[in-house]
């Protein structure tokens, strides 16, 4: 089972891209380091404060992805710098 899931997130306080990419880097380092997920910025590459993250795991049911998943989104929503707007999944 292979579990993606796309989510729209907004970054309030950063005014500039630099600042959008140093916390952007923080998330996705923390996501990658603590669980068996890939990470990557989907969209919005040239605005400040708004991004898309993909995450995506592959595990042998879908309770299991969603386990994963769920974990690597509460750190997305664990961090006051960061505010996620809109997620949508897909299985495959």
């Amino acid at each position: 089972m292979i579990g993606f899931v796309r989510c729209q997130c907004l970054i309030y306080n950063a005014s500039s891209l630099k600042e959008k990419r140093a916390v952007l880097k923080s998330v996705i380092v923390r996501i990658r380091q603590r669980y068996n997920v890939s990470v990557s910025e989907l969209d919005f590459h040239d605005l400040w404060q708004r991004t898309e993250i993909g995450i995506v795991t592959i595990s042998k049911d879908k309770f299991k992805a969603e386990q994963e998943l769920a974990l690597a989104l509460k750190i997305i929503d664990g961090n006051p710098e960061i505010e996620r707007a809109e997620t949508t999944y897909e299985w495959l």
